[in-house]
């Protein structure tokens, strides 16, 4: 039984992806909780491994800042929770700039349809 459940997490292990309507910390946290279970049955990881799979795990949308953070950063030293952070903080920021981005495209809207209207 143990063996089958060690197997079935490891498994979880290796295909785990992103889906793009999960958040940062909804990740984090199924993450955490596979690793976490295979840790308790017994499976060794070092920093580097994981924090390879979780950068491994982004789609493309997250390219530059897995480029940036691999660039800069020593996986060896970067804890799983300093990762996560770091991508959280991408995510609020995206997030801030998609609003934004929203928002200007509202006002625009507005005032093209109020210079079409006094025209005529």
């Amino acid at each position: 039984m143990k063996r089958e459940r060690k197997n079935a997490l490891i498994q979880e292990y290796e295909l785990f992806k992103i889906l793009k309507e999960e958040t940062v910390t909804y990740v984090q946290k199924k993450f955490t909780h596979i690793v976490n279970h295979l840790i308790g049955l017994g499976k060794i990881f070092d920093r580097e491994e994981l924090g390879i799979k979780i950068l491994k795990f982004l789609d493309g949308s997250w390219q530059l800042k897995v480029t940036v953070i691999s660039k800069s950063k020593d996986l060896t030293t970067l804890t799983t929770i300093s990762l996560f952070c770091k991508l959280r903080e991408h995510e609020l920021e995206m997030n801030r700039l998609n609003e934004q981005e929203t928002e200007e495209k509202q006002v625009k809207g507005i005032a093209l349809k109020y210079v079409i209207q006094k025209i005529y």
